[in-house]
């Protein structure tokens, strides 16, 4: 069938008086170009496993994601998606994780650039974290060409199990041992640290192998989030808040496979 429309559309060129090479140059030129366009789809679904590793702490975290195609040919996706991440370290280090306390402004957005208020910083050294936090995450990309693929997504909204762990806390030079050192349960998006709870982030690149198969380079910013349980161990501000949440923020650079339905 594609070659008869091939030889019809090349007649109607011949009579047209272009010249037969004119005309193959410029039907392979459409035919290139109709063939690039369908790479990009109106609705696209993938699952995905992305590993990534940094200094004694690493994540494995695995997704499905929907998205919806953008503009004219649809070079532009947003989704949502559901993830998966369990993270794991040995001695952690998680500071004071309420914003009021570790930035100079809550201001939601602002407070990503606002100074960081180390004079309220205490520390609580988690032994072992192992976390596993499910959330539904926002996604974002751009189609370079049928083959290159630049994305990020962002954890939203879900919940925390994981490992309750010994811990130290070292709040105005005094250490206090901790036994029960637990994950935060819900975790919920507000930006910086106004977040709740544990939530997962990445820039990426992905190259397609096949229709179907592809891999990604991933950087990925992670809040890890742990609370002291035991009665009396906790951090006490200087406006005198008790304080139990204590955050460890992943830098972190990795890979990924992907599957596109």
């Amino acid at each position: 069938m594609l070659n008869n429309c091939v030889s019809k559309v090349m007649r109607i060129l011949v009579k047209l008086k272009i010249e037969k090479k004119v005309a193959l140059s410029l039907l392979l030129i459409a035919l290139a170009t109709v063939n690039a366009q369908s790479q990009y789809k109106k609705q696209n679904q993938f699952a995905d496993l992305a590993v990534t590793t940094g200094e004694f702490e690493n994540s494995i975290a695995a997704s499905y994601v929907h998205n919806w195609g953008l503009g004219k040919n649809y070079r532009w996706d947003v989704g949502v998606g559901i993830r998966t991440t369990s993270y794991f370290g040995v001695k952690r280090n998680y500071i004071t994780a309420p914003a009021r306390l570790a930035r100079s402004t809550t201001i939601p957005f602002v407070i990503v650039l606002a100074a960081q208020e180390e004079k309220n910083f205490d520390t609580l050294t988690v032994q072992r974290p192992l976390t596993f936090s499910t959330n539904l995450t926002f996604n974002a990309g751009y189609h370079f060409s049928p083959r290159w693929y630049g994305g990020l997504n962002i954890d939203v909204i879900g919940f925390t199990v994981g490992r309750t762990t010994s811990a130290i806390l070292t709040s105005d030079g005094t250490t206090t041992l901790e036994s029960k050192a637990k994950p935060s349960a819900f975790n919920l998006l507000l930006t910086g640290d106004n977040d709740l709870g544990s939530l997962n982030s990445e820039f990426y690149l992905r190259y397609n192998l096949t229709n179907h198969w592809g891999v990604r380079g991933v950087y990925q910013f992670l809040f890890s989030e742990y609370k002291t349980t035991s009665d009396g161990i906790y951090q006490v501000a200087p406006n005198g808040t008790q304080v139990n949440r204590f955050r460890n923020k992943v830098n972190a650079f990795g890979v990924a496979l992907t599957y596109q339905f």
